[in-house]
């Protein structure tokens, strides 16, 4: 994979799998008090302090994957970041409907984006700048 259109696509795919990311990550952001009040219903301990560490994941994660510097290490931990996440925050088996449905779409959804990690991380030395590409 090296020619224009292979990078571009490389660029534009990671740019569109961060892009929700940096979306989660702005709403944190803008909505911090919310977000730490839902995390402590959820059992959180010091929920302040694990909203700021999910925007440091969420949204430094989605510029290392924008600029295409350090992408294996930035999908990769991403990816491990969505596992406790889809698995507490979208328990769908434990919910009836409509929350059931709507909780098993989100459910599967990160294990859709959680594959697209996997596949950034394991092909990032295409257009990318990292210890892993040689950039």
């Amino acid at each position: 994979m090296s020619s224009t259109a292979d990078k571009l696509g490389m660029v534009l795919g990671r740019f569109l799998l961060a892009f929700i990311f940096m979306a989660s990550g702005f709403s944190k952001i803008v909505h911090f008090a919310d977000t730490a009040a839902l995390l402590g219903e959820h059992g959180i301990p010091l929920s302040k302090v694990a909203v700021v560490l999910t925007v440091l994941i969420e949204m430094g994660g989605s510029l290392l994957l924008i600029t295409g510097f350090y992408v294996r290490y930035a999908a990769l931990i991403m990816a491990l970041f969505l596992v406790p996440v889809t698995l507490m925050f979208h328990r769908f088996w434990v919910m009836p409907n409509p929350e059931h449905d709507i909780q098993m779409l989100n459910f599967l959804k990160n294990v859709s984006i959680f594959g697209g990690l996997l596949v950034t991380a394991f092909s990032s030395g295409v257009a990318s700048s990292s210890p892993r590409s040689g950039g």
